[in-house]
């Protein structure tokens, strides 16, 4: 392996949540996509009823409080992206959830139609942004992404929908990030850490840098989070989230 292919793994992980063999690199360093090696993760954490019901009921009332207390929000965000967008005002993907089994994956539509076409079609006139996208899975300037869907995706709103996959049991309120079927081959030998829990709508990766992190990282954070799981950590992470979508931290 040449010394451009270097595989340490990093995070920007707060202090107030230390994750154990973890280490900290740089912010936005370009790195070529490789195969994820990470510094091993145990067995992820297996839990009891209890405690899985425990999640799944914090699930449910979040869920419905979040409706209750924000449908009026949940409503503007929709008026907003038909009016500047026209419809749909919904987007879904196939996304991989626990056990690998494949959802809907609900989100406020962001970016023009034929998004996919257009990427290719840009990063085929600008072959240097190829090392970006392959890194980071994102672009920092993005030709799909609409006016109205850079505001959106800056508050964090364009996630909203994703309750909806919380009531149904796709996704949790915390867990790792979807994973889409074209980037499963990049989590390697902690796939089955990622199956191991349901994804959730916010995480380790986005109370830790989130789109400043190498995609990577991200696959380490999916890894500790399933090995050092609790309620407490699920507590901690919501808390977190506030302050991050608040302060439109790492959101792009």
């Amino acid at each position: 392996m040449s010394p451009s292919e270097h595989t340490s793994v990093t995070t920007v992980w707060p202090h107030q949540f230390p994750l154990r063999g973890v280490q900290r690199t740089p912010r936005r360093t370009a790195s070529p996509v490789r195969p994820v090696q990470v510094v091993s993760a145990g067995k992820p954490y297996c839990p009891t009823r209890l405690e899985l019901a425990a999640k799944r009921g914090i699930d449910i009332v979040g869920a419905l409080t979040f409706f209750a207390l924000f449908g009026p929000l949940y409503l503007i965000v929709a008026a907003a992206v038909l009016i500047g967008m026209g419809g749909p005002v919904h987007y879904w993907q196939t996304r991989l959830g626990r056990g690998g089994r494949t959802f809907r994956f609900y989100k406020f539509r962001s970016m023009v139609h034929d998004s996919d076409d257009i990427l290719r079609q840009y990063l085929k006139r600008h072959p240097s942004e190829q090392l970006q996208w392959d890194t980071y899975q994102k672009l920092e300037i993005d030709p799909r992404v609409t006016r109205v869907g850079r505001v959106i995706r800056k508050l964090s709103l364009d996630e909203l929908p994703q309750f909806f996959n919380v009531l149904k049991g796709d996704m949790s309120l915390v867990g790792p990030r979807p994973c889409m079927v074209r980037q499963r081959s990049m989590y390697g030998e902690h796939w089955n850490h990622y199956c191991h829990m349901r994804p959730g709508i916010t995480g380790l990766w986005q109370v830790s840098g989130r789109n400043r992190l190498p995609y990577a990282d991200r696959v380490a954070l999916d890894a500790r989070y399933a090995e050092q799981w609790s309620l407490w950590l699920d507590l901690k992470i919501l808390a977190r989230t506030v302050w991050v979508v608040l302060s439109g931290d790492g959101s792009s």
